[in-house]
């Protein structure tokens, strides 16, 4: 099959001779723009409740939930391993003692073979990235930072509270420490264009990112955002499916070749979720990417480094 971007699983296939999947864990962190340090609320758009498995409870321990979760995959896979992913909120927003408990607790757990922690940009202390980096020497580990766009005014529109500035700071002193580094972006941020979401590319392709997830903004009901939404429909464009396939298309052909997108869309409990209401799988989203991208003969960092 002919790479029109760069795979995930094949990218894990270079640690991890066995099949592996990452076990989501809620382990009880808040935010910094929800406790009232830098904010309050938390980001206009969230509702953790959106990828929260039903074994990844705050109640449970991180024991329970990855023992859990390994019950849930195993059915299928016996022999697969797995990774703990601190996913919920900030996970790097503690005290380190909490948090040294909190990573060592999940690698006793039996077939946990690394960590993925999720975190944003401006909660990552020098003193976690030591702690962090003599742990890289003995497991697998990826930090994934919250990045959500390169614009500060988009930023601030959706109350991140940190800048694009915190993300470089953040991104090249974890990669310094030889430690693999993701972030995670939102395409269709209300202000963004198409022309702003495609330069995205460009500028996180300046960052010593290994790994990146997109996925397309999505309403969801009781968020602050819904509300705007509600106020303000004017100043939200949700893409349709067709829509989105060439947008990331166009975004992926700016994008630094060696970069790994490990995902492209995501999809929120139907409940929850107010639009849009695609009802695509990830394999489905894939498939049809695949399709148009072979349709328009392209591929990931074709036009990356071009000059318009």
């Amino acid at each position: 099959m002919e790479q029109y971007y760069k795979d995930f699983s094949t990218f894990l296939r270079a640690y991890f001779p066995q099949k592996i999947q990452k076990i989501s864990l809620h382990a009880g962190f808040t935010c910094p723009n929800r406790d009232g340090v830098k904010g309050r609320g938390g980001c206009t758009y969230c509702n953790n409740q959106t990828f929260n498995p039903e074994y990844c409870r705050t109640e449970r321990s991180i024991t329970r939930q990855l023992e859990e979760g390994k019950k849930f995959f195993s059915r299928k896979y016996p022999e697969m391993q797995y990774l703990a992913y601190f996913q919920a909120y900030t996970n790097t927003y503690a005290e380190l003692a909490a948090l040294k408990r909190k990573y060592e607790e999940a690698l006793q757990v039996d077939k946990v073979v690394g960590l993925v922690i999720g975190t944003r940009p401006d909660c990552m202390p020098d003193s976690l990235l030591d702690f962090l980096e003599s742990l890289n020497k003995e497991h697998f580990l990826l930090i994934e930072y919250g990045i959500e766009s390169t614009n500060d005014a988009t930023l601030k529109r959706i109350n991140r509270c940190h800048t694009y500035a915190d993300t470089i700071d953040a991104v090249e002193r974890t990669a310094a420490r030889g430690i693999l580094t993701g972030g995670h972006v939102i395409l269709g941020l209300p202000g963004e264009t198409h022309a702003d979401i495609v330069s995205q590319a460009e500028e996180l392709s300046k960052l010593p990112l290994t790994t990146l997830k997109m996925h397309q903004l999505q309403l969801i009901r009781g968020t602050r955002m819904a509300q705007e939404y509600e106020e303000r429909p004017q100043d939200f464009h949700f893409l349709e499916i067709n829509e989105y396939i060439d947008l990331v298309i166009d975004y992926l052909q700016h994008l630094r070749p060696d970069i790994i997108p490990e995902r492209f869309v995501s999809q929120s409990p139907k409940e929850l979720l107010a639009v849009p209401g695609w009802g695509l799988k990830n394999y489905e989203f894939t498939a049809r990417l695949r399709k148009r991208m072979e349709e328009r003969r392209t591929c990931q960092g074709k036009l990356f480094g071009i000059e318009k």
